[in-house]
């Protein structure tokens, strides 16, 4: 078996190849149904920012979306039939992308996906329904993947990432939003070679397997304990709450926005939205990972040191001096 290093590059060879040959489309158009629970919607921009190759392309030559709020033509009903029809006629072929958390509470009633002669279908009964028979189900964002914001302290909605809802395997993109080449790269991977590598979450070992701490460009000044003491320094900003190393991500040499910039570039800190935790696990969002708590949880901070005997006398003269 090949080692994760090896695969990745063998990965990219073929990638080269199939570039230099065109880029050939696969042998046939697998249908894709694509469905928004309780989202922002911004994982379907990410989609739709894609460049290499642009959206049109993908559409045109790579995949054929069935069922999606804003990329096909299909209104109510008709909509919902050839999502039902697409089920029926794909079964284990259709590709399942779903974005967003799926709610819980109160019946489910805080994402209706569709509504059909006056029925109305909740995120959990289509996601339970569908997703069973998909031939691949791909969780686009971390609100899909894990809850993330979504699911977020006091999460009212009671909502849950897809793979808490399905008994089956389900691929984790992830990412607030998840950048344009991670969901398209899942996509291409699952088109030509089949399913990625993944980490012990579902996450392609592909855009995942190292921690932005690890490729980040200011890693030398935490290697020598320079540290940023306000936004806008140029050292290591571990110390305004960066969470990049516990976060799995290639953003430092993907980057984002057509590959010209990320977040600590623009001086701001990671706040790991990769990760099964977040926003949850990163909040505060300014204060540093050893002292980051949960909302509603108290901070975990560190028993103070004894007083040495004087000690307090001391403090007390040197106050009254001052």
């Amino acid at each position: 078996m090949l080692s994760r290093d090896e695969s990745y590059s063998d990965f990219c060879s073929h990638y080269r190849r199939w570039l230099r040959a065109g880029a050939p489309a696969p042998a046939w158009k697998p249908p894709m149904i694509w469905v928004e629970c309780n989202a922002c919607s911004g994982d379907k921009i990410a989609l739709m920012n894609t460049q290499n190759p642009n959206l049109g392309e993908v559409l045109y030559r790579y995949i054929d979306v069935r069922f999606d709020n804003a990329l096909v033509a299909a209104e109510g009903h008709h909509a919902w039939d050839q999502l039902l029809e697409t089920v029926a006629r794909y079964e284990d072929k259709f590709y399942l992308f779903v974005e967003g958390a799926v709610p819980l509470k109160d019946q489910g009633l805080y994402a209706i996906v569709a509504e059909s002669k006056g029925q109305r279908f909740t995120a959990e009964e289509v996601i339970t329904t569908i997703g069973p028979k998909a031939g691949y189900v791909i969780a686009a964002g971390t609100c899909a993947s894990f809850g993330g914001p979504s699911a977020a302290y006091p999460n009212p909605s009671g909502s849950v990432g897809v793979r808490d809802v399905l008994q089956r395997p389900v691929i984790n993109v992830s990412g607030c939003p998840n950048n344009p080449d991670w969901i398209m790269g899942t996509l291409f991977h699952l088109l030509f070679y089949g399913e990625p590598q993944v980490d012990e979450e579902g996450r392609p070992l592909l855009f995942y397997q190292y921690t932005v701490h690890r490729h980040c460009q200011r890693r030398s000044y935490f290697d020598r304990d320079e540290f940023a003491e306000e936004l806008g320094d140029i050292e290591c900003m571990f110390q305004l709450g960066c969470v990049g190393p516990r976060t799995p991500s290639d953003c430092p040499y993907r980057q984002w926005n057509g590959y010209v910039n990320w977040p600590v570039r623009a001086n701001t800190p990671c706040i790991g939205c990769t990760t099964v935790e977040f926003p949850d696990g990163s909040m505060p969002f300014f204060v540093p990972l050893p002292e980051k708590h949960r909302p509603g949880q108290p901070p975990s901070i560190p028993p103070a040191e004894p007083t040495p005997p004087g000690a307090e006398g001391q403090r007390q003269h040197t106050s009254s001096a001052n």
